[in-house]
């Protein structure tokens, strides 16, 4: 059976208010595997992006969603108090400043490096002031390179598979149109046209998924 014929489009990204709503039951262990498997990525690239190494970015993750199971059942959408993206952002950002302060403990235990005129370097200096530390930039950017990617998925899902195929190569592989219609033994007409097709659907699906999202 193929993979468009089991796999519902609607399962790649729910709603996330019932989401949400189903993750205060700790024992739902569908809705918490949806939960990461769709946010890990997004949360781990903002810590690597902050400058922390994969080892503390994949702490970042494990305590960012140990924070939510935790806090959760407090939560509550409100648009006037603010979006669950942002909610999110913010215990992200709290365990990444938590893991630069725990470089630092590490460090101090060690002798103080030397800046260039000699002078000791303390490793408090490392860690971000909370006050000023903003991850807006880069998390938005993550934020929307993941919802780029669910929408993806779920225009493959819809179209012919030879149509995204030459999207793929064209647009994100971003192959010369000629070697991409002579791989596939078609006209550069048809990747032009496939292209135009595959991007208009792509731009609906994230309209579409950014109003589902709060």
């Amino acid at each position: 059976m193929s993979r468009r014929a089991y796999l519902d489009p609607e399962d790649l990204i729910p709603t996330r208010r019932s989401l949400l709503s189903r993750l205060k039951d700790w024992d739902d262990q569908d809705s918490w595997k949806t939960f990461f498997d769709t946010y890990w990525r997004l949360i781990y690239a903002t810590a690597l992006k902050a400058g922390l190494n994969e080892v503390e970015a994949q702490e970042v993750v494990q305590e960012t969603v140990i924070c939510i199971a935790k806090k959760i059942h407090n939560f509550k959408y409100d648009p006037a108090l603010g979006s669950f993206k942002g909610w999110l952002l913010n215990l992200t950002q709290w365990r990444i400043i938590d893991q630069f302060r725990k470089r630092s403990s590490s460090t101090a235990k060690f002798e103080e490096p030397l800046d260039k005129d000699g002078d000791r370097i303390s490793a408090v200096e490392d860690i971000p002031d909370p006050e000023g530390f903003s991850l807006d930039g880069i998390w938005e950017e993550e934020w929307q390179k993941n919802l780029f990617k669910a929408a993806m998925e779920r225009v493959k899902l819809r179209v012919k598979e030879e149509h995204y195929q030459m999207f793929d190569l064209y647009v994100i592989k971003k192959w010369p149109v000629i070697k991409v219609a002579r791989t596939l033994g078609v006209s550069a007409a048809r990747v032009y046209l496939a292209k135009h097709r595959v991007s208009a659907l792509v731009k609906k699906e994230l309209k579409r998924l950014e109003s589902k999202l709060f």
